[in-house]
């Protein structure tokens, strides 16, 4: 097997993690907007977080979903956050789990990053139809 053989394996592999956890819609965003620019840095999201870590067992994706919420709140990620909240969804979390993550937060992230991720939450959760 060449390096690029590898690479495409574990591409391949993460983007169909990614359409599981982020959705179909994301998928075509994503594709539409990838550019000679980004794609490298494109290519490795798909081939570390998504085949390598997201597809490993000891924690369910519910689980990977509701840590991954956590990490971004405390970073002030909310771009991030937008499309992980889609997916904790996807991956079987209720907004009430949702909510009481991002609460949970603000003991070690901060209120600031809480509420500002608690905002976030409630327009995507409305959007979805689930807030």
């Amino acid at each position: 097997m060449t390096d690029e053989t590898a690479h495409e394996a574990l591409r391949a592999t993460g983007r169909q993690a990614m359409r599981e956890v982020l959705g179909e819609a994301y998928m075509a965003r994503r594709d539409a907007s990838t550019t000679p620019l980004n794609q490298a840095l494109r290519h490795l999201s798909e081939e570390f977080p998504y085949a390598s870590l997201w597809t490993r067992g000891t924690l369910t994706r519910r689980e990977r979903s509701m840590v991954t919420i956590g990490m971004l709140v405390a970073l002030s990620q909310h771009h991030e956050l937008r499309g992980h909240l889609v997916g904790a969804l996807n991956n079987g979390c209720t907004p009430e789990e949702i909510a009481e993550v991002i609460t949970h937060a603000c003991a070690y992230a901060g209120f600031p990053a809480a509420i500002a991720a608690m905002r976030t939450a409630e327009e995507v959760l409305r959007e979805a139809g689930a807030g």
